[in-house]
């Protein structure tokens, strides 16, 4: 198969879906690989690494697109992109369609074949292609929160751990998965007080089991939300409904309740965000005020670390990619549970619940486009 590397272009993305080491695995498997220029040194790989092992370099992003039948990214397409991607080309990357009704009508008049990263999801309902980025945006948000907690950037100007005779600041973390776990570690490391919430006992007990004495678990529901936001310094959003939108935990009355100078982090922002007050940020302009809260709501939190996770995205994503590539995406599907459930969108159908009760959507059964070949 050919496969096709472009250099993301969303605003302060510097990841790159294919270290040097996958290409030399993919090589190895019989794919040929182009590589578009200078696409990972954002990370940290040169082109005469890629070069090396064993890539072919295009100059521009069109050319990429044009020779590949599968392209492998790391973001989801933005409108630049849209054009560029043809009928039946297999697409695999973050997509977030439930975040974004255009780039989902985008991709539906495309018929490209759209299989997301965060939707591939193993028989015990983990996520393997989203736990790498959810662990490092996770502990990120922590390193994000203590730094606009600081007078200087409008927060309260409170050390997460405080000192002698001064008392450490509370951390409200919403959401027991990967993110909120990491974010949680992180925070109790710094020696603040911190609080998770979850709404699965059995996740409660599990980290009420790992974690270190200044992290308590609580039942999350609206009155406890309530409740703690009203001493909360700062408030990490990590809650996740995969392929769904995310649901909206803080309101916007619930605002004028807060401590002036309050952070929210919130990293569920690629699913639509869990505060209604949230919206879409970058790393050049991450920040905003509403109601004396700060909020912080970058939607590509990892790219700021891009050698940290590239090397963490291609390690789970490289053997899905070869198995693509090795057995055409059809068959793949087939012999995989795993990477069927990655399937959003097939040539115009929408094949994913979460997207199609997005956007109210038809909803296309995927073995109609399986079986297609094996009928064939």
């Amino acid at each position: 198969m050919i496969i096709g590397v472009p250099k993301e272009i969303k605003t302060n993305e510097n990841r790159v879906a294919v270290t040097p080491a996958g290409v030399a695995e993919l090589k190895k498997n019989g794919h040929h690989v182009y590589v578009q220029a200078s696409a990972g040194e954002g990370s940290g790989f040169s082109d005469e690494e890629y070069e090396r092992a064993g890539a072919s370099l295009l100059p521009g992003i069109e050319s990429v697109y044009a020779a590949s039948e599968m392209i492998v990214k790391v973001k989801e397409p933005i409108a630049q992109e849209y054009g560029l991607i043809r009928e039946d080309q297999l697409v695999f990357t973050y997509f977030h369609f439930a975040s974004s009704e255009e780039l989902t009508h985008a991709m539906i008049k495309r018929k490209a074949v759209c299989l997301a990263y965060e939707t591939v999801e193993k028989a015990d309902r983990s996520l393997p292609l989203l736990v790498p980025m959810s662990e490092v945006a996770g502990r990120m948000s922590i390193q994000a929160g203590a730094k606009y907690l600081e007078k200087t950037h409008k927060g309260r100007g409170i050390l997460l751990g405080g000192v002698a005779g001064v008392k450490p600041a509370n951390v409200l973390v919403l959401g027991g998965g990967i993110v909120g776990t990491q974010a949680a570690k992180m925070a109790a490391g710094l020696g603040a007080n911190v609080t998770i919430m979850d709404v699965s006992l059995p996740r409660m007990r599990y980290l009420e089991d790992i974690m270190p004495t200044n992290v308590d678990t609580l039942m999350s529901n609206e009155y406890n939300i309530r409740e703690m936001i009203r001493h909360a310094d700062l408030i990490i959003g990590g809650v996740l409904i995969p392929g769904a939108k995310a649901p909206r935990l803080i309101t916007r009355d619930m605002l004028k309740t807060m401590k002036p100078g309050t952070v929210m982090v919130d990293v569920a922002i690629d699913q639509g965000g869990c505060f209604e007050t949230s919206k879409p940020t970058t790393h050049a302009d991450p920040v905003y005020i509403v109601d004396d809260v700060v909020h912080y709501c970058v939607a590509n939190m990892p790219g700021a670390v891009p050698y940290t996770s590239t090397l963490a995205l291609t390690n789970a994503t490289l053997p899905y990619a070869i198995q693509l590539a090795n057995k055409g995406w059809q068959k793949a599907c087939r012999d995989n549970q795993e990477l069927l459930l990655g399937l959003n969108v097939i040539k115009g159908d929408v094949v994913y619940q979460g997207v199609s009760d997005a956007w109210n959507l038809p909803l296309t059964d995927v073995n109609e486009h399986l079986e297609t070949t094996v009928n064939a």
